[in-house]
């Protein structure tokens, strides 16, 4: 052991596990006014973000999600994408992110395989979504997204993201 090893196991001093749960909630403490998001018009600071997508895990937590639990989400790279990468983790859940480009039979297999209680959806995507949902044996959460710079397409679940997002502390 060199003398560079000696007496540097890990300890709060000199270690701390990277994760994108520490880095946004730093990002939110270091540049709070700081642009973090733009799509469209739309434009959230790195504090205005960090929130949101607590609110996001808050309102899972009281729909039930929590440790080890499965969302999954097929959107494209709007706002609402961004804050599952972190909300869903802040939940406890793991997020499973489907590829758009996929059909109804396969994404049907996939959110059962990983046995997810929580579907977050765009508009746009509607039409494969319809058929995933005729597929699927399990009942499960639907959330759409409403993104102004998509196509709209058919609102399958019960809840639109805003709304669902509002719900959290």
């Amino acid at each position: 052991m060199s003398i560079y090893e000696q007496g540097l196991e890990k300890n709060p001093a000199n270690f701390v596990a990277l994760s994108p749960l520490s880095f946004i909630a730093r990002a939110a403490q270091v540049h709070p006014e700081h642009t973090a998001v733009v799509h469209g018009t739309r434009r959230y600071t790195w504090s205005e973000s960090y929130n949101r997508c607590r609110q996001l895990a808050s309102a899972l937590r009281q729909k039930g999600i929590g440790q080890g639990d499965a969302v999954s989400i097929m959107a494209f790279n709007t706002p609402e994408m961004f804050e599952a990468h972190y909300g869903v983790p802040m939940a406890g859940a793991v997020l499973h992110s489907l590829n758009t480009r996929l059909d109804a039979k396969t994404i049907a297999f996939m959110i059962a395989h990983a046995e997810s209680k929580v579907l977050i959806y765009d508009l746009e995507l509607a039409h494969v979504i319809k058929d995933v949902l005729e597929l699927l044996e399990n009942p499960i959460e639907i959330i759409h997204i409403d993104d102004v710079l998509g196509n709209n397409g058919e609102a399958l679940g019960t809840v639109e993201y805003e709304s669902f997002i509002a719900q959290g502390d």
